[in-house]
């Protein structure tokens, strides 16, 4: 793995996770006032959890933009196929993108427009870019995609936990 491509989606993760983080607030009466399931996780599982799954992404990320970008070195044929290569790099990129701005919005979504339903929602569309991205990350190297699947994974319970909490408070605003 180049440094450079892990500082750029570590940077990237970085951001995300600050970005987020602004918007988060735990100890607000808003947040303390709802209603929550029974199965949510305790306070200190967040940071934790998603700690390590920012790391995760980072990491696994960087693998499968090196192994697009080695594949495009390493082929030298000409035209349509060199160009796929340099596509699927701009797509993972673009993918990765798009991921991590969807994953920063739902604290926005959630903490600050208090609008926990527009959160899940959201939180939906997250889900699905994650199971995209490690399907992406799985064809370029099957370790990382598979390393990534529980970032996905918890982006599908942050999608139940969001609606349940969305459906346990109806008419809080």
């Amino acid at each position: 793995m180049k440094l450079k491509t892990l500082a750029w989606t570590t940077a990237a993760t970085v951001a995300t996770a600050a970005a987020g983080g602004v918007a988060t607030d735990p100890q607000s009466s808003w947040y303390l006032g709802l209603r929550k399931p029974e199965w949510q996780p305790p306070a200190i599982a967040f940071p934790v959890v998603w700690t390590a799954l920012y790391a995760d992404l980072a990491v696994t990320s960087a693998v499968a933009l090196d192994r697009a970008a080695e594949l495009d070195r390493a082929d030298d044929s000409p035209g349509p196929v060199r160009k796929d290569h340099r596509r699927e790099v701009r797509a993972y990129q673009g993918a990765l993108t798009a991921n991590l701005v969807l994953n920063a919005s739902w604290s926005w979504l959630f903490w600050r427009s208090r609008r926990p339903w527009l959160a899940a929602a959201e939180a939906a569309l997250l889900a699905a870019s994650s199971a995209d991205l490690v399907r992406r990350t799985y064809r370029l190297n099957r370790t990382a995609g598979v390393s990534l699947a529980p970032y996905a994974a918890w982006c599908g319970f942050a999608t139940a936990l969001s609606t349940a909490i969305a459906r346990l408070n109806r008419a809080k605003r």
